[in-house]
């Protein structure tokens, strides 16, 4: 079996209100394949979807691989989202939360290798 590629998810109370926050803090607009799902697709392949599940908004985590930490995390700073830079000899992370309580790591690895 091979597996060619990954789409994170996750769930939301309110799609809508998701995609305008999601599509700020990713600096991109979603599509929309159906009525409750917005999705983003990245250049280096996957991708990530909220959709709508108010019984499950919250417990989501996804991870995005980042080419320099450092600069988002100013653009979120300025949204106003405070964010904390960890780093350690492989990866530098930062972790923030979506306005449902998902949980949303940036990472970045000290070697690009890791990444892939």
């Amino acid at each position: 079996m091979t597996i060619d590629n990954a789409l994170a998810s996750v769930p939301v109370r309110d799609v809508d209100a998701a995609a305008r926050w999601y599509g700020q803090v990713l600096e991109r607009s979603p599509s929309r394949p159906m009525h409750e799902v917005a999705e983003w697709k990245f250049d280096g392949g996957g991708g990530l979807q909220a959709y709508e599940a108010p019984e499950r908004a919250g417990g989501g985590s996804v991870t995005l691989a980042v080419t320099d930490l450092d600069e988002h995390a100013h653009a979120l700073q300025a949204l106003g989202i405070e964010a904390q830079v960890v780093a350690n000899d492989q990866v530098k992370t930062m972790m923030v939360k979506d306005p449902d309580g998902n949980s949303i790591a940036f990472a970045e690895a000290v070697d690009p290798q890791l990444m892939r």
